[in-house]
């Protein structure tokens, strides 16, 4: 069977490389726009479903799996910073304080799916303007939802996680993995595992 990883990033191929399992990359093609009067989780949910449906219409008779993640803060999705200055404004907001991250995954083969959305608490520590500053300068927080890498230098900041570390980072494996075995994947049907 093949198994087909809907994403376009290369922390969450690298998540799902330690499954062991084979797979291939499809970039899935979805507009991103949230709707009027969408919340965050839902929001998430609905983009996950429709990442794998997106692949899966092209590759019917594969195992496809999508997800997404978004920061949330004070009811705010921080996304992507579009520049310095708005990876700024982001962790302004995160610092001193906890907020919440979704990751939203999708499996599909057929008619079978599982869709979920598991949520992790990140506190962050107090940040200088001038520690902001420096991180930024790294370069490190501009493709990231929420202007930090919790598996890089971001981590400096960062206190306390109550939930899944890899759900921070872009796929809950233990939940996704859980679900991978109702569709008959199982780490001693993997080779060599």
């Amino acid at each position: 069977m093949q198994i087909v990883l809907a994403s376009a990033s290369p922390r969450r191929r690298e998540l799902f490389s330690w499954l062991g399992l084979e797979f291939d990359v499809v970039v899935p093609e979805v507009d991103e726009t949230i709707h009027p009067g969408e919340a965050p989780v839902e929001f998430c949910a609905r983009i996950s479903r429709e990442k794998a449906w997106s692949v899966s219409a092209r590759m019917p008779d594969s195992l496809v799996i999508s997800a997404d993640t978004i920061v949330v803060s004070g009811g705010q999705i921080l996304g992507k910073p579009v520049d310095e200055e708005q990876a700024r404004e982001h962790l302004g907001l995160l610092k001193g304080t906890g907020h919440e991250v979704y990751t939203g995954y999708a499996i599909i083969r057929g008619e079978e799916r599982v869709s979920r959305v598991i949520r992790t608490l990140v506190h962050f520590r107090d940040m200088s303007l001038d520690e902001i500053d420096w991180y930024v300068s790294t370069k490190e927080p501009m493709d990231k939802a929420g202007s930090y890498g919790l598996q890089g230098i971001g981590s400096l900041f960062i206190s306390t996680i109550e939930g899944s570390y890899t759900n921070v980072i872009g796929l809950p494996l233990s939940d996704l993995y859980h679900d991978l075995k109702g569709f008959g994947i199982a780490l001693h049907t993997i080779e060599g595992g």
